[in-house]
């Protein structure tokens, strides 16, 4: 069975790939969230289980990739600094999080009918043809 990067969230796992290979998914806009509710990259990453240096180079990729920064960072001293998306990254997120519900909307039918059809983790084939 292959490792599920988010096992508890069932559904759609949306990836927009943009002109030149600019992409958002859900990985980048689960960061970006991070970064808005707990106001530092830094918290950011440890909540995803990724370094300070992994959460800063998706961020500066990102601003790299949309021609703008989309996190103000401000250094701190001993107690670390703090971070706050720019209206350009709370815009990617918003964008990002419509697309994805819209489509989730569009494709429930289709998500429940696949959910009928597969079977569960440790159900044998001869118990789903009892």
């Amino acid at each position: 069975m292959p490792k599920l990067r988010h096992p508890g969230h069932t559904g759609l796992h949306l990836r927009v790939v943009l002109d030149g290979g600019v992409a958002v998914g859900p990985g980048r806009a689960e960061l970006l969230e991070h970064i808005r509710d707990l106001g530092s990259i830094a918290a950011a990453g440890r909540a995803m289980g990724m370094s300070y240096r992994r959460a800063w180079t998706l961020v500066d990729a990102t601003a790299r990739e949309f021609g703008a920064p989309v996190v103000e960072a401000a250094p701190g001293g001993a107690r670390g600094g703090s971070a706050s998306l720019t209206e350009l990254g709370a815009r990617i997120l918003g964008l990002y999080r419509s697309i994805e519900a819209k489509a989730a909307q569009a494709a429930a039918p289709e998500l429940s009918a696949l959910r009928a059809l597969a079977r569960p983790a440790g159900r044998s084939d001869d118990s789903a043809r009892a």
